[in-house]
């Protein structure tokens, strides 16, 4: 979540860069971020174990201490994991011109580095920040940027 341009963190003007080192930033930013997680894990059909797996292994109580609308001030960690899922959920969007195509990409066996057999999905449910990054780097270049 490197910038901020709409105004669901309204303690953050727009366009500011965000550190994510300054707890009130992340104060800020913490309950729209897991709103819009939530939002996008529910169009994506996924688990609770899988929402726990993306959001960095966070426990179930903590989980639906969210849920239910408790949100602590999300980690750096936590923060950038959601901005990753949701450049993710952009980027599919500006790829497919339906859904549904991106969902079967999504969850489908891809032979392309770095999946190795395994779905996209699947590589970001191994669980590391690294998976993530593999997977928006990959719709980033399929989409000719950087």
């Amino acid at each position: 979540m490197a910038r901020h341009t709409g105004a669901s963190a309204a303690a953050v003007a727009p366009e500011q860069d965000i550190d994510l080192g300054a707890k009130k930033q992340r104060e800020a930013l913490s309950a729209p971020a897991v709103r819009l997680f939530f939002n996008l894990a529910q169009r994506w059909q996924l688990s609770v174990g899988e929402r726990q797996i993306l959001l960095g292994g966070i426990a179930r109580q903590t989980y639906h201490n969210w849920q239910n609308g408790r949100i602590s001030v999300l980690s750096r960690d936590q923060l950038e994991r959601i901005s990753l899922v949701l450049g993710i959920y952009k980027a599919l969007k500006l790829v497919f011109a339906e859904d549904d195509g991106a969902m079967r990409w999504l969850k489908s066996p891809n032979h392309d580095v770095p999946f190795a057999g395994r779905s996209p999905l699947a590589h970001m449910l191994r669980g590391g920040m690294d998976d993530l990054y593999a997977v928006r780097r990959y719709l980033d270049a399929w989409r000719g940027l950087k």
